[in-house]
């Protein structure tokens, strides 16, 4: 029963880490796509020549791809092994894209100034929309998270697999 119990709890690791690495690779990729590329309002360093600032883009695009990319081969794993809790793996999701949307509203843009999120006289707003945003998907991921969590394993079963 305790090597059960083990297990068991392994694989409710694994899906929220699997959710957690796809999430920050996706709002990272959403962040290069839609911020850097399509709009322009700032690169991944803007503490420098345009050409740096392209550079870093691409870094981070590869990171952002990194993140996703192993997410989604734990996710291939978990459903190999039929382990797949598809619940709890979108609270991993948000709680990743969240805290890595804070952190990089928080860390990145205020604290190490590497950029702005737009350059304008009142980003203020642009700051609250952004950190309260991440805030609420912290939220909700977490909430996915507590609820999954306290489901007997045998509710839980049922659940893996597209619930």
């Amino acid at each position: 029963m305790e090597g059960e119990q083990f297990v068991h709890n392994n694989y409710l690791t694994r899906n929220v880490w699997s959710g957690l690495f796809f999430g920050l690779g996706l709002i990272a990729f959403i962040d290069e796509g839609v911020f850097h590329q399509l709009l322009h309002w700032h690169h991944f360093y803007d503490k420098s020549t345009l050409e740096v600032g392209l550079v870093s883009d691409g870094f981070f695009h590869a990171f952002s791809w990194f993140a996703t990319i192993a997410g989604l081969f734990m996710v291939a794993d978990l459903r190999r092994r039929r382990v797949w809790i598809v619940k709890r793996w979108w609270g991993g999701v948000l709680l990743g894209a969240g805290l890595f949307q804070l952190y990089d509203g928080l860390i990145q843009h205020k604290i190490f100034g590497l950029h702005q999120i737009r350059y304008v006289d009142n980003v203020i707003y642009y700051d609250w929309v952004w950190n309260v945003t991440a805030v609420i998907m912290i939220a909700a991921g977490g909430m996915l998270l507590k609820a999954t969590g306290k489901m007997p394993q045998n509710k839980r079963e049922k659940k893996v697999h597209g619930a």
